[in-house]
């Protein structure tokens, strides 16, 4: 199983990061005024630290993932990031703030998976990153609510 689900970071992870070069092309062409952010967030977020989470899981985690909490995680992960990506595009702020609690849901989750994982430089490393979007996420989204106001 734990193949299967890194397969699915893995590809929706990289179907996210190309979707994310696409709209970066078209951004300046189409007069994107959000394109940047949204090519960037497409980049960052929804594709390399899915994928990222999902090689820590299949790599360093000593017990396997239910399936019953590897598909919570992952259908929050990628509904948390398409709420924070509509609400952005259509000035709900409301809509970000559900997604953005969401992905804060899916990461302490990410977190807890990860409990029993191998010791080491990479584990300390996938912590440090999802402690820095633990951090980023809040501030994200008083960013977006005072640029709403």
């Amino acid at each position: 199983m734990r193949g299967r689900q890194f397969a699915a970071f893995l590809s929706t992870g990289s179907g996210f990061v190309v979707l994310g070069g696409l709209v970066a092309a078209v951004t300046e062409p189409l007069h994107l005024s959000l394109g940047s952010w949204l090519a960037a967030y497409l980049v960052l977020v929804c594709g390399a630290a899915q994928c990222a989470i999902g090689a820590v899981q299949d790599k360093l985690v000593t017990v396997p993932v239910s399936p019953g909490m590897f598909t919570v995680e992952f259908v929050v992960w990628n509904a948390a990031n398409l709420a924070v990506i509509a609400g952005t595009l259509l000035g709900l702020s409301v809509l970000v703030d559900l997604g953005g609690a969401a992905l804060l849901f899916a990461l302490v989750l990410a977190l807890w998976i990860t409990r029993r994982a191998r010791r080491g430089l990479a584990v300390w490393a996938y912590r440090a990153s999802i402690a820095v979007m633990l951090v980023s996420i809040p501030v994200g989204l008083t960013l977006a609510d005072l640029r709403a106001v």
